[in-house]
């Protein structure tokens, strides 16, 4: 299941990352590819290290933890690893496969955080490989692309302007998308129903099969 999620960051908090990062020192982004994914990627990076990263990467986790649908749709263990990345003319990440583990942590579900409008560069959708063909995606800032990992991808080239984001990687409780995609399901009806006619035998229930789908599936 590929998500949009809208408006993740508040217009303050956009504002404040994109400051952040205009300040920032970056460094080539192949120091964070894996062996095979250096032959194709082409970009630079926040230095991960720098303590302007580490309170960007903590703002970043704070509101993705909050949001609602993407709690319910990925059903986050950790969410790790994350980058900013900066595209200019010329810059583009060829076609890959994200690593299956990033340090310690399962690779189940990749996400590109927008920071800079698309009226702003031209080039630089991201492009993710799917079963009907091609998916390409350049959202509004603030908004979030979010896929499983497992999935082919690739970052066309910035030919004007300056492409911002952040991506980072989620572990799920669940590691199977399709099981995870139930589970999402099943939530989304059962908040529904509740929404309509409250505690309902209905209700009840679902939420029953739901956490039994869950206590079976997680890990």
């Amino acid at each position: 299941m590929i998500l949009a999620i809208d408006n993740i960051l508040t217009p303050e908090e956009l504002q404040f990352v994109v400051e952040s990062l205009s300040q920032a020192n970056f460094v080539d982004g192949k120091m964070t590819a894996g062996w095979h994914a250096k032959l194709v990627k082409n970009n630079i990076q926040l230095e991960k290290t720098s303590e302007r990263a580490v309170e960007l990467t903590d703002l970043v986790k704070a509101v993705l933890e909050r949001n609602l649908l993407l709690k319910t749709a990925v059903l986050p263990k950790i969410i790790h690893s994350i980058l900013f990345s900066r595209y200019e003319k010329g810059m583009s990440y060829g076609s890959h496969t994200d690593n299956a583990f990033m340090g310690k942590w399962r690779s189940d579900v990749s996400f590109t955080l927008f920071l800079s409008s698309p009226n702003t560069y031209s080039g630089g959708e991201l492009v993710v490989a799917t079963m009907d063909g091609d998916r390409s995606y350049k959202l509004e800032a603030g908004s979030a692309i979010v896929y499983p990992s497992s999935m082919l991808h690739r970052v066309e080239p910035v030919t004007e302007g300056v492409r911002l984001v952040a991506v980072g990687w989620i572990q799920s409780l669940v590691r199977d998308p399709s099981e995870r995609e139930i589970l999402f399901e099943l939530d989304t009806v059962r908040r529904s129903i509740f929404a309509k006619e409250g505690k309902t035998l209905e209700f009840d229930l679902l939420s029953k099969t739901h956490s039994n789908l869950l206590r079976k599936w997680a890990d």
